[in-house]
């Protein structure tokens, strides 16, 4: 009986399919990497258009995170992109894997791919960095995007599903502020009550009952 009613549970909650706070989740990733992807372009086509205060200011946020090395990086209209070729890559296969997520797995399903997948993704990108570090060969722009791009195409498959994972988190009790968890405690500290019979005075045989 109770096998009978996992499986009819687990069927009702397959036909339930993705919910609204998934897709909104996913829109709110997806808008969020496309201001960075505008930002990154942002960066040089606010300063050829005479607001360099606005490019230099982009400039600076990722500066963090990138050497934004000018040779290394895409330009526009002469100036530099915000990060470099590679990066400009990653942020680009990480954007386009979070856009178009939906086409590839279902939004409902949480659990991510095997890891050796995000090890593999990442071997591409090591070689044309070593193949140029080393002199054997010298990689390109494009050959930095595209690696980049392969990365970060793959990474998204396992940072979308966390995303959506985290809406199953009660918060609350996840940061222990909540007053209702906090009873919930004191309860479960405190102990038992026991039965209490009356003492018999098996020394005595006179006071016996």
């Amino acid at each position: 009986m109770s096998s009978l009613v996992t499986q009819s549970s687990l069927q009702s909650t397959a036909s339930n399919g993705t919910n609204r706070a998934q897709i909104l989740m996913w829109i709110s990733a997806s808008a969020f990497v496309l201001v960075v992807i505008g930002m990154i372009v942002g960066a040089p086509l606010a300063t050829s258009l005479g607001y360099p205060t606005v490019g230099a200011i982009i400039f600076k946020v990722f500066a963090p995170l990138c050497h934004q090395i000018s040779e290394r990086s895409f330009h526009l209209d002469g100036h530099p992109f915000a990060v470099c070729s590679r990066c400009t890559g990653i942020y680009a296969g990480f954007a386009a894997g979070v856009v178009f997520y939906p086409l590839v797995r279902s939004l409902k399903y949480t659990y991510t791919p095997r890891r050796l997948w995000l090890l593999l993704s990442a071997v591409p990108i090591a070689v044309d960095w070593l193949l140029g570090f080393s002199g054997i060969w010298a990689n390109t722009h494009f050959s930095r995007f595209l690696t980049g791009a392969l990365l970060g195409t793959v990474c998204a498959l396992y940072i979308v599903p966390g995303l959506i994972d985290m809406l199953g988190i009660d918060w609350r009790h996840f940061w222990g502020n909540s007053k209702g968890s906090q009873v919930h405690n004191q309860a479960k500290a405190m102990p038992a009550p026991h039965s209490v019979s009356a003492p018999s005075d098996y020394s005595s045989p006179a006071n016996r009952i």
